[in-house]
């Protein structure tokens, strides 16, 4: 083999290695697995429930595996898993999350070791980590159901504001839209606000309670249906059939409660199509690169009342779908 003839294979075995390299920056997913995890608060709460269902069929859908987990608002779980689907080579992992600041940095992990986030629900407090946060517009559907609310009470009477759990970021945002419009009523008056975290047994007991030292209560506004639903119980064993009740999430028993007259109304927040979006983003991202979209994407909510209570199933108003839109 001549000199000239070598130094010709060398500079194409050159070539063909920067190509290669080029190509595996380019596309992002070709050194990765083809499984997406999938990580919420509970696969039990029908809410997180239909998230992760979601999630899974529509990856399955486009060719991945999955694996689903749920951390229990357990930051120190959530870090666990995380950890587990970088171990397992994950191609992305889709996250309703344990916290705004305590997940932060288990995001950041997950980034550095080259497993996008696309987070779904719950935002958390640092840009950059994630490659996508899809969330509710929690104050504008917070707004809705006050204004609901305080059309069925005429602007008048006592009532029970039941929060969701205090170091949740929604939690918070769904008080202080409820408030923006319930404190512009001089007539209604908020007896008692107490925490109920999220949990129907905490709301049944926190409202047997306010109920005790309050008898003249008109109303019960919270923060999400499973609460909302443990206050109906604890009206119902009072006999106490006049009060309303407004919720926040949707689920198909606040639509049955809503068709069976116990409840005023709920408001939909889409946790079906938010969490199918981020797949469809997760899997632009690894094929491109790019998802085409900012990293902050809100998708407003809904009210439901008795007029369109029966098109909701599943966390979804059938004749209404929801669209995700830059903040």
């Amino acid at each position: 083999m001549t000199a000239a003839r070598s130094r010709i294979l060398l500079m194409a075995g050159v070539l063909i290695a920067a190509l290669a390299a080029v190509l595996l920056v380019m596309i992002p997913s070709a050194s990765k697995s083809k499984l997406i995890v999938i990580i919420t608060p509970s696969l039990d709460n029908p809410f997180f429930g239909q998230e992760a269902l979601g999630a899974e069929e529509r990856a399955r859908a486009l060719g991945y595996e999955t694996l689903k987990f749920s951390h229990g608002d357990d930051a120190y779980k959530q870090s666990e898993l995380i950890d587990t689907a970088i171990a397992r080579n994950a191609a992305a992992i889709i996250l309703d999350n344990a916290g705004a600041d305590a997940s932060v940095a288990a995001v950041m992990r997950a980034k550095s070791a080259g497993v996008p986030v696309f987070l779904i629900d719950r935002e958390i407090s640092a840009r950059g980590a994630a490659t996508v946060q899809i969330v509710s517009n929690n104050y504008q559907g917070a707004t809705l159901g006050a204004l609901a609310f305080a059309g069925a009470l005429t602007e008048r009477g006592n009532y029970l504001e039941l929060v969701g759990r205090e170091s949740d970021t929604n939690a918070k945002i769904r008080s202080r839209g409820f408030h923006d419009i319930l404190d512009q009523y001089p007539a209604l008056n908020m007896v008692s606000r107490q925490s109920a975290n999220w949990d129907q047994a905490q709301a049944f007991s926190v409202t047997q309670s306010v109920l005790q030292a309050h008898r003249d209560i008109k109303g019960v506004i919270a923060g999400n249906d499973t609460m909302a639903l443990g206050a109906i119980a604890a009206l119902e064993s009072a006999g106490r059939a006049d009060v309303t009740v407004v919720g926040f999430d949707g689920s198909n028993d606040a639509r049955d409660a809503i068709l069976s007259g116990k409840m005023r109304a709920t408001v939909l927040q889409p946790a079906r199509r938010q969490a199918q979006f981020a797949v469809d983003l997760a899997d632009r991202f690894l094929k491109t690169g790019t998802t085409g979209r900012p990293e902050k994407l809100l998708m407003d909510c809904f009210l439901i009342e008795r007029a369109n209570a029966a098109q909701l199933k599943d966390f979804a108003l059938a004749s209404r779908p929801a669209s995700p839109r830059t903040n």
